[in-house]
């Protein structure tokens, strides 16, 4: 069973949010949120509050009658898109102007727990 979150509209690059998807990426979901918690950049707040919210929505999944601690929930999708961004201008020498671009992200998150993915192939291999 899977559980999906998305963050709509950071206001971050994607760049730099790719930098801490990577590293939790693939991970089970207790040691993701220590690396999340314990980290000093930005795009760690964000992904944090968007784990904690892909966990809260994979037990009112399953209609709270599992805990996601019983079960080994890991981050089994992890990805992070270019939003729009704003496009301003600067004031720069001669005259002219320079763009600056206040750039935004989108972050999909999926979790699932090992448990289920096991008893689906054990189901495949019974009927082959």
């Amino acid at each position: 069973m899977e559980a999906v979150a998305k963050l709509k509209n950071v206001p971050m690059s994607a760049r730099k949010m790719r930098l801490q998807a990577d590293v939790v990426r693939g991970k089970g979901v207790d040691e993701a949120l220590n690396i999340l918690k314990f980290s000093k950049r930005e795009g760690a707040i964000w992904l944090e509050k968007l784990l904690l919210s892909a966990i809260a929505n994979w037990e009112n999944k399953n209609d709270l009658a599992f805990s996601a601690d019983d079960h080994d929930l890991y981050i089994k999708t992890l990805f992070v898109d270019s939003g729009s961004s704003l496009k301003r201008f600067r004031p720069a020498p001669h005259g002219r102007a320079h763009r600056i671009r206040k750039r935004f992200n989108h972050v999909t998150l999926i979790v699932e727990n090992k448990i289920a993915i096991e008893s689906d192939q054990l189901e495949v291999a019974q009927e082959a």
